[in-house]
């Protein structure tokens, strides 16, 4: 390993993280506790439920992350924690945790953007070898539950250039799984369903053109969430049932596939016109709702 050793702590929502890196951005151990369970019941994330798991799993989390690197707190060498963007009460418990184990120890403290580290994540290496040095110009889109946005990243110098007026990417999805039924995190379930439908047969309107660059998921899910309720109102079962297999009747499934492909279509068409705007030779590509299937098979492409 190479000097300085890095303790870093992310609890901007619900997940609480910790990770050790060293000097050549060698990820030496990451450490993730989930609160699946914890905000199941409720549909969602419950930012006060969020805070205490946080307070509760930060030790375990903590003494994990540093057995696995094979080192002590008295080896590192500086602390970084998320401030933001995030759920006010997660993001305290991490910043204060961070604080600190920083001030008790004599060692320096970086409060750090949370999408600050998505933009970069692309160059670490997940084996765990160092990571590749960032490039000096590129253009980075961030898809995940609370983002989608675009950004031009010019060495430390990040520029917004496309964000959402209202629901995020992930959001969207979450929202329209929560309606036909299925349990929380909704995203990832609504992807896979999709992969069982036909965007064809229940085809979606997407965002109409115009000469301002921004991302809007509302209007697609309250139009999906219109087309389950006339679904409904046809006698179409529109609430997952766990027993069944798959759990949704196939013009379900056919409407996910539908809201899905208009969904994935505004990012390639936003990318599209921002490129004939403004034209860049890389893009990094991160955040959690980045994972959806039809995302990654299209991007590729583009």
């Amino acid at each position: 390993m190479q000097r300085p050793l890095v303790l870093g702590i992310e609890t901007s929502c619900d997940d609480t993280a910790c990770a050790v890196v060293d000097g050549a951005g060698r990820v030496l151990a990451s450490v993730v506790s989930s609160q699946l369970a914890a905000h199941a019941p409720f549909g969602g994330v419950v930012p006060e439920i969020a805070s205490r798991e946080h307070l509760a799993n930060w030790p375990a989390v903590a003494a994990a992350t540093l057995g696995r690197a094979g080192v002590g707190f008295a080896d590192l060498d500086a602390v970084a924690a998320t401030r933001g963007p995030g759920l006010l009460g997660s993001l305290l418990v991490g910043l204060s945790l961070g604080k600190a184990l920083a001030w008790g120890r004599g060692l320096p403290f970086f409060a750090l953007h949370h999408l600050e580290g998505h933009l970069v994540s692309p160059w670490l290496d997940a084996a765990g070898g160092p990571a590749a040095p960032v490039p000096a110009d590129f253009v980075g889109l961030v898809v995940s539950g609370g983002h989608t946005s675009l950004y031009r990243v010019a060495g430390a110098r990040l520029e917004t250039l496309v964000e959402t007026r209202d629901d995020a990417f992930g959001e969207a999805f979450d929202k329209i799984g929560k309606r036909v039924g299925l349990t929380w995190p909704q995203g990832p379930q609504v992807d896979a369903l999709a992969e069982l439908g036909a965007a064809r047969r229940a085809p979606l309107a997407r965002l109409a053109g115009t000469e301002e660059l921004f991302f809007s998921y509302s209007g697609l899910k309250t139009q999906a969430i219109l087309a389950v309720e006339r679904l409904a109102a046809a006698g179409v079962a529109t609430q997952a049932d766990p027993a069944a297999d798959p759990p949704l009747p196939q013009p379900v499934l056919d409407l996910l596939a539908g809201f899905r492909d208009s969904a994935v279509r505004q990012v390639l068409d936003r990318l599209t016109r921002l490129y004939r705007r403004a034209p860049f030779e890389r893009l990094a590509v991160s955040g959690g709702a980045a994972a959806n299937r039809e995302l990654r098979r299209r991007l590729p492409a583009w």
